[in-house]
Protein backbone atom coordinates (compact mmCIF):
# COMPACT_ATOMS: atom_id res chain seq x y z
CA UNK A 1 0.00 0.00 0.00
CA UNK A 2 1.31 3.47 -0.89
CA UNK A 3 2.08 6.00 1.83
CA UNK A 4 -0.94 8.13 0.81
CA UNK A 5 -3.28 5.15 1.09
CA UNK A 6 -1.97 4.28 4.55
CA UNK A 7 -2.48 7.86 5.75
CA UNK A 8 -6.01 7.88 4.33
CA UNK A 9 -6.89 4.67 6.16
CA UNK A 10 -5.39 5.81 9.47
CA UNK A 11 -7.27 9.11 9.23
CA UNK A 12 -10.52 7.32 8.46
CA UNK A 13 -10.16 4.95 11.38
CA UNK A 14 -9.41 7.79 13.81
CA UNK A 15 -12.37 9.84 12.57
CA UNK A 16 -14.60 6.79 12.69
CA UNK A 17 -13.72 5.89 16.27
CA UNK A 18 -14.34 9.50 17.37
CA UNK A 19 -17.77 9.45 15.70
CA UNK A 20 -18.96 6.13 17.15
CA UNK A 21 -19.10 5.77 20.93
CA UNK A 22 -19.90 2.06 21.01
CA UNK A 23 -17.88 0.62 18.17
CA UNK A 24 -17.71 -3.12 17.68
CA UNK A 25 -14.04 -4.15 17.35
CA UNK A 26 -13.34 -4.38 13.64
CA UNK A 27 -11.37 -7.60 14.13
CA UNK A 28 -14.61 -9.35 15.14
CA UNK A 29 -16.36 -8.60 11.84
CA UNK A 30 -15.57 -11.27 9.27
CA UNK A 31 -15.94 -9.50 5.91
CA UNK A 32 -15.05 -12.53 3.82
CA UNK A 33 -17.77 -13.39 1.28
CA UNK A 34 -20.36 -11.04 2.78
CA UNK A 35 -23.46 -10.49 0.64
CA UNK A 36 -25.96 -7.65 0.54
CA UNK A 37 -28.60 -9.84 2.19
CA UNK A 38 -26.24 -10.96 4.97
CA UNK A 39 -25.20 -7.37 5.71
CA UNK A 40 -28.79 -6.17 5.86
CA UNK A 41 -29.66 -9.00 8.26
CA UNK A 42 -26.74 -7.91 10.46
CA UNK A 43 -27.99 -4.31 10.46
CA UNK A 44 -31.51 -5.45 11.35
CA UNK A 45 -30.26 -7.71 14.14
CA UNK A 46 -27.87 -5.09 15.49
CA UNK A 47 -24.81 -7.29 14.91
CA UNK A 48 -22.86 -4.31 13.54
CA UNK A 49 -23.43 -0.94 11.90
CA UNK A 50 -22.47 0.53 8.53
CA UNK A 51 -19.73 2.49 10.26
CA UNK A 52 -18.25 -0.65 11.81
CA UNK A 53 -18.46 -2.57 8.54
CA UNK A 54 -16.66 0.17 6.60
CA UNK A 55 -13.91 0.20 9.24
CA UNK A 56 -13.52 -3.56 8.91
CA UNK A 57 -13.16 -3.33 5.13
CA UNK A 58 -10.65 -0.47 5.45
CA UNK A 59 -8.67 -2.52 7.95
CA UNK A 60 -8.56 -5.42 5.48
CA UNK A 61 -7.46 -3.13 2.64
CA UNK A 62 -4.67 -1.75 4.84
CA UNK A 63 -3.52 -5.26 5.76
CA UNK A 64 -3.67 -6.95 2.35
CA UNK A 65 -3.83 -4.59 -0.62
CA UNK A 66 -0.07 -4.02 -0.65
CA UNK A 67 0.11 -7.60 -1.92
CA UNK A 68 -2.28 -7.28 -4.86
CA UNK A 69 -2.30 -3.49 -5.48
CA UNK A 70 -5.94 -3.15 -6.49
CA UNK A 71 -7.02 0.07 -4.74
CA UNK A 72 -6.06 3.53 -6.04
CA UNK A 73 -8.03 5.90 -3.77
CA UNK A 74 -9.80 5.53 -0.44
CA UNK A 75 -12.90 7.71 -0.06
CA UNK A 76 -12.18 10.02 2.93
CA UNK A 77 -15.93 10.55 3.39
CA UNK A 78 -16.82 6.85 3.58
CA UNK A 79 -17.18 6.74 7.36
CA UNK A 80 -19.16 9.98 7.48
CA UNK A 81 -21.56 8.57 4.90
CA UNK A 82 -21.83 5.35 6.91
CA UNK A 83 -22.65 7.36 10.05
CA UNK A 84 -25.40 9.22 8.23
CA UNK A 85 -26.89 5.97 6.95
CA UNK A 86 -26.76 4.48 10.46
CA UNK A 87 -28.62 7.49 11.87
CA UNK A 88 -31.18 7.26 9.08
CA UNK A 89 -31.83 3.59 9.80
CA UNK A 90 -32.11 4.23 13.54
CA UNK A 91 -34.71 6.91 12.82
CA UNK A 92 -36.76 5.20 10.08
CA UNK A 93 -36.19 1.49 10.56
CA UNK A 94 -36.06 1.23 6.77
CA UNK A 95 -33.12 -0.03 4.72
CA UNK A 96 -32.67 1.31 1.20
CA UNK A 97 -31.95 -1.33 -1.51
CA UNK A 98 -28.17 -0.96 -1.06
CA UNK A 99 -28.23 0.66 2.40
CA UNK A 100 -24.74 0.67 3.90
CA UNK A 101 -23.25 -1.57 1.20
CA UNK A 102 -19.59 -0.68 0.44
CA UNK A 103 -18.86 -0.51 -3.28
CA UNK A 104 -15.56 -0.35 -5.18
CA UNK A 105 -15.65 1.63 -8.44
CA UNK A 106 -13.32 1.41 -11.42
CA UNK A 107 -11.14 4.50 -11.83
CA UNK A 108 -12.68 5.59 -15.14
CA UNK A 109 -16.12 6.42 -13.67
CA UNK A 110 -16.65 10.01 -12.52
CA UNK A 111 -16.98 10.32 -8.74
CA UNK A 112 -17.42 13.75 -7.18
CA UNK A 113 -14.45 14.86 -5.09
CA UNK A 114 -12.35 11.80 -5.92
CA UNK A 115 -9.78 11.41 -8.71
CA UNK A 116 -10.94 9.79 -11.96
CA UNK A 117 -7.69 9.06 -13.75
CA UNK A 118 -8.39 6.14 -16.10
CA UNK A 119 -4.92 5.09 -14.92
CA UNK A 120 -3.31 7.87 -16.98
CA UNK A 121 -0.90 10.68 -16.17
CA UNK A 122 -2.97 13.04 -18.32
CA UNK A 123 -5.88 12.73 -15.85
CA UNK A 124 -3.93 12.35 -12.62
CA UNK A 125 -5.21 15.71 -11.33
CA UNK A 126 -8.76 15.41 -12.68
CA UNK A 127 -11.31 15.47 -9.84
CA UNK A 128 -14.92 15.67 -11.08
CA UNK A 129 -17.40 17.98 -9.35
CA UNK A 130 -20.30 15.61 -10.00
CA UNK A 131 -20.95 11.87 -9.91
CA UNK A 132 -21.78 9.95 -13.04
CA UNK A 133 -25.51 9.18 -13.25
CA UNK A 134 -25.01 5.53 -12.30
CA UNK A 135 -23.05 6.56 -9.19
CA UNK A 136 -25.84 8.96 -8.22
CA UNK A 137 -28.33 6.10 -8.51
CA UNK A 138 -26.21 3.76 -6.42
CA UNK A 139 -25.65 6.42 -3.75
CA UNK A 140 -29.38 7.18 -3.66
CA UNK A 141 -29.95 3.46 -3.10
CA UNK A 142 -27.66 3.65 -0.06
CA UNK A 143 -24.36 2.35 -1.42
CA UNK A 144 -21.15 3.65 0.20
CA UNK A 145 -18.37 4.38 -2.27
CA UNK A 146 -15.47 3.05 -0.22
CA UNK A 147 -12.68 3.17 -2.83
CA UNK A 148 -11.67 3.49 -6.47
CA UNK A 149 -9.84 0.59 -8.15
CA UNK A 150 -6.87 0.29 -10.48
CA UNK A 151 -7.38 -0.42 -14.17
CA UNK A 152 -5.50 -0.97 -17.39
CA UNK A 153 -4.49 2.50 -18.56
CA UNK A 154 -7.27 4.04 -20.71
CA UNK A 155 -8.87 0.55 -20.59
CA UNK A 156 -6.64 -0.48 -23.49
CA UNK A 157 -5.54 -3.89 -22.29
CA UNK A 158 -7.72 -6.99 -21.91
CA UNK A 159 -4.58 -8.88 -20.95
CA UNK A 160 -3.38 -7.25 -17.75
CA UNK A 161 -4.10 -4.38 -15.37
CA UNK A 162 -1.26 -1.85 -15.40
CA UNK A 163 -1.58 1.92 -15.05
CA UNK A 164 0.78 4.87 -14.89
CA UNK A 165 -0.93 6.12 -11.73
CA UNK A 166 -0.94 2.93 -9.64
CA UNK A 167 1.22 0.25 -11.23
CA UNK A 168 0.28 -3.40 -11.73
CA UNK A 169 -2.56 -5.28 -10.06
CA UNK A 170 -2.04 -8.96 -9.21
CA UNK A 171 -4.48 -11.85 -9.16
CA UNK A 172 -5.43 -12.61 -5.53
CA UNK A 173 -5.58 -16.35 -6.30
CA UNK A 174 -1.90 -16.31 -7.30
CA UNK A 175 -0.04 -13.02 -7.27
CA UNK A 176 2.31 -14.02 -10.08
CA UNK A 177 -0.66 -14.09 -12.47
CA UNK A 178 -2.78 -11.35 -14.08
CA UNK A 179 -6.38 -10.60 -13.10
CA UNK A 180 -6.90 -9.82 -16.84
CA UNK A 181 -7.88 -6.27 -17.84
CA UNK A 182 -9.03 -3.65 -17.90
CA UNK A 183 -11.26 -3.88 -14.80
CA UNK A 184 -8.71 -6.04 -13.01
CA UNK A 185 -8.53 -3.74 -10.00
CA UNK A 186 -12.25 -4.08 -9.33
CA UNK A 187 -12.11 -7.84 -9.84
CA UNK A 188 -9.10 -8.37 -7.58
CA UNK A 189 -10.47 -6.13 -4.83
CA UNK A 190 -13.95 -7.66 -4.77
CA UNK A 191 -12.51 -11.19 -4.96
CA UNK A 192 -10.21 -10.30 -2.04
CA UNK A 193 -13.18 -8.99 -0.01
CA UNK A 194 -12.16 -5.33 0.13
CA UNK A 195 -15.76 -4.32 -0.58
CA UNK A 196 -19.11 -6.02 -1.00
CA UNK A 197 -19.81 -5.12 -4.63
CA UNK A 198 -17.92 -3.60 -7.54
CA UNK A 199 -18.32 -1.77 -10.85
CA UNK A 200 -16.36 -2.30 -14.03
CA UNK A 201 -16.59 -1.32 -17.67
CA UNK A 202 -16.43 -3.62 -20.67
CA UNK A 203 -15.50 -2.62 -24.22
CA UNK A 204 -14.53 -6.10 -25.35
CA UNK A 205 -13.75 -8.19 -22.29
CA UNK A 206 -13.14 -5.99 -19.32
CA UNK A 207 -15.97 -7.00 -16.98
CA UNK A 208 -16.16 -10.66 -17.93
CA UNK A 209 -12.45 -11.40 -18.34
CA UNK A 210 -11.38 -10.15 -14.90
CA UNK A 211 -14.49 -11.70 -13.32
CA UNK A 212 -13.59 -15.04 -14.90
CA UNK A 213 -9.98 -14.77 -13.73
CA UNK A 214 -11.04 -13.88 -10.17
CA UNK A 215 -13.99 -16.26 -9.60
CA UNK A 216 -16.62 -13.51 -9.78
CA UNK A 217 -19.95 -12.95 -11.46
CA UNK A 218 -19.69 -10.31 -14.19
CA UNK A 219 -22.65 -8.83 -16.07
CA UNK A 220 -22.06 -7.31 -19.49
CA UNK A 221 -25.59 -6.04 -20.09
CA UNK A 222 -27.36 -5.16 -23.33
CA UNK A 223 -25.82 -2.13 -25.02
CA UNK A 224 -28.20 0.70 -24.13
CA UNK A 225 -29.58 -0.69 -20.87
CA UNK A 226 -27.28 1.26 -18.52
CA UNK A 227 -25.96 4.81 -18.91
CA UNK A 228 -22.29 5.40 -19.78
CA UNK A 229 -22.32 9.19 -19.37
CA UNK A 230 -19.46 10.70 -17.33
CA UNK A 231 -17.34 7.58 -17.83
CA UNK A 232 -13.97 7.81 -19.57
CA UNK A 233 -14.65 6.00 -22.87
CA UNK A 234 -12.60 3.58 -24.92
CA UNK A 235 -14.86 2.84 -27.89
CA UNK A 236 -18.27 4.21 -26.95
CA UNK A 237 -20.00 2.13 -29.63
CA UNK A 238 -19.00 -0.93 -27.54
CA UNK A 239 -18.66 0.40 -24.00
CA UNK A 240 -20.86 -1.02 -21.24
CA UNK A 241 -20.72 -0.53 -17.46
CA UNK A 242 -21.87 -3.25 -15.11
CA UNK A 243 -21.62 -5.08 -11.79
CA UNK A 244 -18.77 -7.34 -10.73
CA UNK A 245 -19.79 -9.27 -7.62
CA UNK A 246 -19.28 -12.53 -5.77
CA UNK A 247 -22.86 -13.72 -6.36
CA UNK A 248 -25.51 -13.50 -9.05
CA UNK A 249 -27.96 -12.18 -6.46
CA UNK A 250 -25.73 -9.24 -5.54
CA UNK A 251 -25.00 -8.43 -9.19
CA UNK A 252 -28.73 -8.47 -9.89
CA UNK A 253 -29.44 -6.08 -7.02
CA UNK A 254 -26.81 -3.67 -8.33
CA UNK A 255 -28.19 -3.90 -11.87
CA UNK A 256 -31.72 -3.09 -10.67
CA UNK A 257 -30.53 0.24 -9.35
CA UNK A 258 -28.46 1.23 -12.40
CA UNK A 259 -30.81 0.71 -15.36
CA UNK A 260 -32.78 3.46 -17.07
CA UNK A 261 -32.84 6.25 -19.62
CA UNK A 262 -30.22 8.99 -19.52
CA UNK A 263 -30.58 11.95 -21.92
CA UNK A 264 -26.79 12.35 -21.82
CA UNK A 265 -26.42 8.84 -23.25
CA UNK A 266 -29.01 8.73 -26.08
CA UNK A 267 -28.54 5.03 -26.77
CA UNK A 268 -30.31 4.29 -23.46
CA UNK A 269 -33.56 5.44 -25.05
CA UNK A 270 -33.69 2.00 -26.66
CA UNK A 271 -34.20 0.46 -23.22
CA UNK A 272 -37.49 2.23 -22.58
CA UNK A 273 -40.30 -0.27 -22.17
CA UNK A 274 -37.84 -3.17 -21.96
CA UNK A 275 -36.92 -3.02 -18.26
CA UNK A 276 -38.87 -5.20 -15.81
CA UNK A 277 -40.03 -3.65 -12.56
CA UNK A 278 -37.98 -6.19 -10.61
CA UNK A 279 -35.00 -8.22 -11.82
CA UNK A 280 -34.72 -10.08 -8.51
CA UNK A 281 -37.88 -12.07 -9.22
CA UNK A 282 -35.83 -14.07 -11.72
CA UNK A 283 -33.47 -15.41 -9.04
CA UNK A 284 -34.90 -18.94 -9.19
CA UNK A 285 -33.15 -22.04 -7.88
CA UNK A 286 -34.86 -24.17 -10.54
CA UNK A 287 -34.25 -21.63 -13.30
CA UNK A 288 -32.52 -24.17 -15.53
CA UNK A 289 -35.41 -26.62 -15.48
CA UNK A 290 -36.81 -26.77 -19.00
CA UNK A 291 -34.24 -24.30 -20.37
CA UNK A 292 -32.62 -24.90 -23.75
CA UNK A 293 -28.88 -24.12 -23.77
CA UNK A 294 -26.79 -24.12 -26.94
CA UNK A 295 -23.07 -24.95 -27.01
CA UNK A 296 -20.95 -22.87 -29.40
CA UNK A 297 -18.15 -25.31 -30.15
CA UNK A 298 -16.59 -22.93 -32.63
CA UNK A 299 -15.45 -20.99 -29.57
CA UNK A 300 -15.09 -23.66 -26.88
CA UNK A 301 -13.06 -25.97 -29.13
CA UNK A 302 -10.73 -23.29 -30.47
CA UNK A 303 -7.38 -24.49 -29.05
CA UNK A 304 -8.59 -24.90 -25.45
CA UNK A 305 -6.29 -25.58 -22.53
CA UNK A 306 -7.00 -29.17 -21.42
CA UNK A 307 -7.97 -28.14 -17.89
CA UNK A 308 -10.38 -25.47 -19.13
CA UNK A 309 -11.86 -27.93 -21.61
CA UNK A 310 -12.44 -30.42 -18.79
CA UNK A 311 -14.09 -27.75 -16.64
CA UNK A 312 -16.34 -26.74 -19.55
CA UNK A 313 -17.43 -30.31 -20.23
CA UNK A 314 -18.22 -30.68 -16.53
CA UNK A 315 -20.24 -27.46 -16.69
CA UNK A 316 -22.31 -28.89 -19.55
CA UNK A 317 -22.96 -31.96 -17.42
CA UNK A 318 -24.10 -29.75 -14.57
CA UNK A 319 -26.43 -27.77 -16.84
CA UNK A 320 -28.01 -31.02 -17.93
CA UNK A 321 -28.28 -32.39 -14.39
CA UNK A 322 -29.90 -29.14 -13.22
CA UNK A 323 -32.72 -29.58 -15.72
CA UNK A 324 -31.59 -27.91 -18.94
CA UNK A 325 -31.65 -29.44 -22.39
CA UNK A 326 -28.15 -28.97 -23.82
CA UNK A 327 -28.03 -28.63 -27.60
CA UNK A 328 -24.50 -29.53 -28.60
CA UNK A 329 -23.24 -28.21 -30.94
CA UNK A 330 -24.96 -25.07 -32.13
CA UNK A 331 -23.72 -23.89 -35.53
CA UNK A 332 -23.96 -20.24 -36.60
CA UNK A 333 -23.90 -20.18 -40.43
CA UNK A 334 -20.83 -18.37 -41.74
CA UNK A 335 -19.75 -17.55 -38.18
CA UNK A 336 -16.11 -17.07 -39.19
CA UNK A 337 -17.24 -14.56 -41.84
CA UNK A 338 -19.89 -12.51 -40.01
CA UNK A 339 -17.57 -11.98 -37.02
CA UNK A 340 -14.92 -10.31 -39.20
CA UNK A 341 -14.30 -6.55 -39.52
CA UNK A 342 -16.28 -5.68 -36.41
CA UNK A 343 -13.75 -3.56 -34.47
CA UNK A 344 -13.96 0.18 -35.03
CA UNK A 345 -11.44 2.54 -33.43
CA UNK A 346 -13.39 5.54 -32.15
CA UNK A 347 -11.07 6.45 -29.25
CA UNK A 348 -10.02 9.81 -30.68
CA UNK A 349 -13.58 11.04 -31.17
CA UNK A 350 -14.87 9.58 -27.90
CA UNK A 351 -12.03 10.69 -25.60
CA UNK A 352 -11.90 14.19 -27.09
CA UNK A 353 -15.65 14.56 -26.47
CA UNK A 354 -15.12 13.44 -22.86
CA UNK A 355 -12.27 15.92 -22.39
CA UNK A 356 -14.39 18.75 -23.78
CA UNK A 357 -17.55 17.92 -21.80
CA UNK A 358 -16.08 16.90 -18.44
CA UNK A 359 -12.37 17.68 -17.97
CA UNK A 360 -12.54 21.09 -19.65
CA UNK A 361 -8.82 21.81 -19.51
CA UNK A 362 -7.14 24.18 -21.96
CA UNK A 363 -4.03 22.00 -21.94
CA UNK A 364 -5.88 18.70 -22.47
CA UNK A 365 -8.14 18.71 -25.48
CA UNK A 366 -6.87 16.05 -27.89
CA UNK A 367 -5.28 12.64 -28.10
CA UNK A 368 -2.04 14.42 -29.01
CA UNK A 369 -2.15 16.31 -25.71
CA UNK A 370 -2.67 12.99 -23.92
CA UNK A 371 0.42 11.62 -25.62
CA UNK A 372 2.40 14.70 -24.63
CA UNK A 373 1.37 14.18 -20.99
CA UNK A 374 3.27 10.88 -21.14
CA UNK A 375 2.83 7.39 -19.79
CA UNK A 376 4.84 4.90 -17.76
CA UNK A 377 3.43 1.98 -19.73
CA UNK A 378 4.96 0.84 -23.00
CA UNK A 379 1.74 -1.00 -23.79
CA UNK A 380 -0.40 2.12 -23.28
CA UNK A 381 2.04 4.24 -25.31
CA UNK A 382 1.74 1.86 -28.25
CA UNK A 383 -2.06 1.87 -28.06
CA UNK A 384 -2.22 5.66 -27.84
CA UNK A 385 -0.07 6.02 -30.94
CA UNK A 386 -2.13 3.43 -32.83
CA UNK A 387 -5.39 5.15 -31.90
CA UNK A 388 -3.98 8.55 -32.85
CA UNK A 389 -3.17 7.20 -36.31
CA UNK A 390 -6.39 5.21 -36.85
CA UNK A 391 -10.01 6.22 -36.53
CA UNK A 392 -11.92 3.58 -38.42
CA UNK A 393 -12.39 -0.16 -38.88
CA UNK A 394 -9.23 -1.93 -37.74
CA UNK A 395 -9.25 -4.83 -40.19
CA UNK A 396 -10.50 -2.93 -43.23
CA UNK A 397 -10.49 0.90 -43.13
CA UNK A 398 -12.46 1.03 -46.39
CA UNK A 399 -15.61 -0.26 -44.63
CA UNK A 400 -17.26 2.69 -42.85
CA UNK A 401 -18.01 2.61 -39.13
CA UNK A 402 -21.60 3.60 -38.42
CA UNK A 403 -23.28 4.19 -35.06
CA UNK A 404 -23.82 1.23 -32.78
CA UNK A 405 -27.44 0.51 -33.73
CA UNK A 406 -27.09 1.32 -37.44
CA UNK A 407 -23.91 -0.52 -38.44
CA UNK A 408 -24.95 -3.12 -41.03
CA UNK A 409 -22.11 -5.47 -40.15
CA UNK A 410 -23.09 -5.47 -36.48
CA UNK A 411 -26.73 -6.00 -37.34
CA UNK A 412 -25.89 -8.92 -39.63
CA UNK A 413 -23.77 -10.53 -36.89
CA UNK A 414 -26.52 -10.20 -34.30
CA UNK A 415 -29.22 -11.44 -36.66
CA UNK A 416 -27.15 -14.50 -37.59
CA UNK A 417 -26.94 -15.48 -33.92
CA UNK A 418 -30.51 -14.64 -32.93
CA UNK A 419 -31.91 -16.44 -35.99
CA UNK A 420 -30.25 -19.66 -34.82
CA UNK A 421 -31.37 -19.05 -31.24
CA UNK A 422 -34.94 -18.59 -32.46
CA UNK A 423 -34.91 -21.64 -34.74
CA UNK A 424 -33.65 -23.89 -31.92
CA UNK A 425 -35.72 -22.11 -29.24
CA UNK A 426 -32.57 -21.44 -27.22
CA UNK A 427 -32.62 -19.49 -23.98
CA UNK A 428 -28.86 -18.87 -24.14
CA UNK A 429 -25.60 -19.96 -25.74
CA UNK A 430 -22.64 -20.99 -23.57
CA UNK A 431 -18.86 -21.16 -23.96
CA UNK A 432 -15.85 -20.65 -21.66
CA UNK A 433 -15.19 -16.98 -20.94
CA UNK A 434 -11.53 -17.83 -21.62
CA UNK A 435 -10.19 -21.03 -23.19
CA UNK A 436 -6.93 -20.69 -21.24
CA UNK A 437 -6.04 -19.93 -17.61
CA UNK A 438 -4.72 -16.51 -16.55
CA UNK A 439 -1.29 -15.57 -17.87
CA UNK A 440 1.75 -14.88 -15.73
CA UNK A 441 2.31 -11.16 -15.23
CA UNK A 442 5.86 -11.26 -16.55
CA UNK A 443 4.73 -13.04 -19.73
CA UNK A 444 1.23 -11.62 -20.22
CA UNK A 445 1.60 -10.90 -23.95
CA UNK A 446 3.07 -14.30 -24.81
CA UNK A 447 0.54 -16.22 -22.71
CA UNK A 448 -2.57 -14.22 -23.68
CA UNK A 449 -4.77 -16.92 -25.25
CA UNK A 450 -8.40 -17.92 -25.49
CA UNK A 451 -10.24 -14.66 -24.74
CA UNK A 452 -13.75 -15.52 -26.01
CA UNK A 453 -15.36 -12.44 -24.46
CA UNK A 454 -14.08 -10.21 -27.29
CA UNK A 455 -15.84 -12.05 -30.08
CA UNK A 456 -19.63 -11.67 -29.92
CA UNK A 457 -21.44 -9.44 -27.43
CA UNK A 458 -19.24 -6.30 -27.72
CA UNK A 459 -20.19 -6.14 -31.41
CA UNK A 460 -23.75 -7.47 -31.46
CA UNK A 461 -24.81 -5.57 -28.33
CA UNK A 462 -26.19 -8.72 -26.73
CA UNK A 463 -25.89 -9.34 -22.99
CA UNK A 464 -23.32 -11.86 -21.78
CA UNK A 465 -22.80 -12.93 -18.16
CA UNK A 466 -19.89 -14.90 -16.72
CA UNK A 467 -20.09 -17.05 -13.57
CA UNK A 468 -17.44 -19.19 -11.84
CA UNK A 469 -16.94 -22.55 -13.55
CA UNK A 470 -14.21 -24.02 -11.33
CA UNK A 471 -10.45 -23.91 -10.90
CA UNK A 472 -7.33 -25.30 -12.54
CA UNK A 473 -4.82 -27.46 -10.70
CA UNK A 474 -2.95 -24.25 -9.81
CA UNK A 475 -6.11 -22.85 -8.16
CA UNK A 476 -6.66 -20.35 -10.99
CA UNK A 477 -10.35 -19.58 -11.61
CA UNK A 478 -12.25 -20.13 -14.86
CA UNK A 479 -15.60 -18.73 -15.98
CA UNK A 480 -18.63 -19.99 -17.90
CA UNK A 481 -20.27 -17.41 -20.16
CA UNK A 482 -23.99 -17.22 -21.03
CA UNK A 483 -24.96 -15.19 -24.13
CA UNK A 484 -28.57 -14.01 -24.43
CA UNK A 485 -30.90 -12.03 -26.66
CA UNK A 486 -31.06 -8.24 -26.60
CA UNK A 487 -32.63 -6.98 -23.35
CA UNK A 488 -33.16 -10.52 -22.09
CA UNK A 489 -31.27 -10.02 -18.83
CA UNK A 490 -34.14 -11.70 -16.92
CA UNK A 491 -33.44 -15.02 -18.67
CA UNK A 492 -29.69 -14.77 -18.09
CA UNK A 493 -30.26 -13.98 -14.42
CA UNK A 494 -32.53 -17.02 -14.10
CA UNK A 495 -30.04 -19.34 -15.80
CA UNK A 496 -26.85 -18.10 -14.15
CA UNK A 497 -28.41 -18.04 -10.69
CA UNK A 498 -29.61 -21.63 -11.05
CA UNK A 499 -26.19 -22.76 -12.29
CA UNK A 500 -24.42 -20.88 -9.48
CA UNK A 501 -26.68 -22.30 -6.79
CA UNK A 502 -26.38 -25.80 -8.22
CA UNK A 503 -22.57 -25.79 -8.36
CA UNK A 504 -21.33 -23.34 -5.68
CA UNK A 505 -17.93 -22.90 -7.37
CA UNK A 506 -17.06 -19.54 -5.82
CA UNK A 507 -14.47 -19.65 -3.04
CA UNK A 508 -12.33 -16.89 -1.60
CA UNK A 509 -8.61 -16.63 -2.38
CA UNK A 510 -6.20 -17.71 0.34
CA UNK A 511 -4.94 -14.32 1.51
CA UNK A 512 -3.47 -13.66 4.96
Amino acid sequence: MTKSKVLFVVLLLVVGFMGCKQSKPIETIDVSELTIAAIHRAYQEGTYTSNQLVKAYLHRIEDIDSTINSITTINPKALDIANQLDKEYQKTGILRPLHGIPIIVKDNINTAGLPTTAGALALKDYIPDEDALIIKKLVEAGAILIAKSNMAEWAFSPMHTESSTAGTTRNPYNITYVPAGSSGGTAASVAANFGTIGLGTDTGNSIRGPSSHCALVGFRTTLGLVSRSAIVPLYLRNDVVGPMCRTVEDATKVLEVMVGYDPKDPITKNSQGKVPANYSEFLLNDGLVGARIGVLRELSDDDPHPEIKALFEKALYHLDSLGATVIDPVVIPDFSIVRQNQWCASFREDIEDFLANYVQSDSLKSIESIIRAGTNSDFARDRLERNAANNGRWENPEIPCLSAYKDSKRIAFREAIEKVMDSLKLDAIVYPSWNHPPARIDFYQQEYKGDNSQIISPHTGQPAFTVPMGYTNKNLPAGLQFLGRMYDEPTLIRLTYSYEQGTKHRRAPNLQ
